[in-house]
């Protein structure tokens, strides 16, 4: 076994070896759906809310399945056997295949390039997250359909490099008129008067799978919180700032746009929350041993 073995089209091989055509509509258009998910000890973090997301993304974007609920389990039960180790995440990506010619046109006799890898993941230590995130809020031009999770992702590129420009670790994505919608490549949320707030799900941004488990553990602990519209000013005057994701995890954020948030420390709410957090991340590597 190796410790770079991926998938494709069926066959398992070294990634130097793996290749597609130029002629792949997720290399000419960005034509595809992708999907992350974490792997802690041998359990994958939420399998079942991440394959319907990815059955969500490929409907969405009328692309047929290429496999059933239980031949991707198989597909990645075999890709971690090939890829030994402790904190994983698998990357999937589904394209609309190769096509004889460059068409926008979607000819759905043609089948699908199926990729999954693993990333091999390096546990952050508390001692930096607690350091937080410096962002700065920026315009979200992106278009009506970001509920898809797409390769096609230039836009994301252009506004985390905005970020870069301004030297901070991300941006917070505001909608004319003041809507906060997102980070980059995560889901935002606010605690305001001890009270957990994050958007709501919509075509402006991607339904997180760990913004989903935050709310939940949120729930179960007895946390208050609320799903709503978060305005720019809400997020300006927030007492915390939070980012979330399936690598990044639930990141404070104690500077926007030049300023701390509240007193620039990582809150008593996300302090709570990270730990309820890491324990339910032990409790899936300690289910696998």
């Amino acid at each position: 076994m190796t410790d770079n073995t991926v998938y494709l089209n069926g066959a398992y091989l070294p990634i130097e070896q793996a290749s597609v055509s130029v002629m792949d509509r997720g290399f000419l258009f960005g034509d595809s759906v992708y999907e992350v998910i974490p792997v802690f000890g041998r359990n994958l973090l939420r399998l079942d809310q991440h394959l319907q997301r990815l059955k969500n993304s490929l409907t969405l974007a009328s692309m047929q399945a290429p496999m059933s609920d239980a031949e991707w389990k198989q597909l990645f039960k075999t890709l971690l056997e090939k890829n030994p180790g402790e904190d994983r995440a698998i990357y999937l990506q589904v394209t609309r295949g190769v096509y004889p010619k460059r068409d926008l046109a979607i000819k759905p006799e043609h089948k699908a390039t199926v990729f999954a890898m693993v990333i091999h993941v390096t546990p952050v230590p508390m001692a930096v997250l607690e350091k937080g995130l410096r962002t700065v809020t920026v315009d979200d031009f992106r278009w009506h359909a970001c509920n898809i999770k797409s390769t096609s992702l230039i836009a994301n590129v252009m506004l985390r490099q905005q970020a870069s420009e301004a030297e901070v670790s991300d941006a917070i994505l505001v909608r004319t008129g003041g809507e906060v919608t997102e980070g980059t490549a995560s889901n935002v949320f606010i605690v305001r008067g001890g009270v957990i707030v994050t958007p709501p799900t919509s075509r402006h941004l991607l339904p997180g799978i760990t913004r989903d488990l935050v709310l939940e553990l949120a729930e179960q602990n007895a946390m208050p919180h609320e799903v709503r519209p978060v305005s720019l000013e809400e997020l300006e005057n927030a007492d915390e700032i939070w980012l979330t994701g399936s690598i990044r995890e639930i990141a404070p954020v104690l500077e926007l746009n030049g300023k701390a948030v509240a007193d620039g420390r990582p809150g008593p709410v996300w302090r709570k929350m990270i730990a309820i957090y890491q324990q339910h991340k032990q409790t899936l590597r300690n289910a696998g041993t």
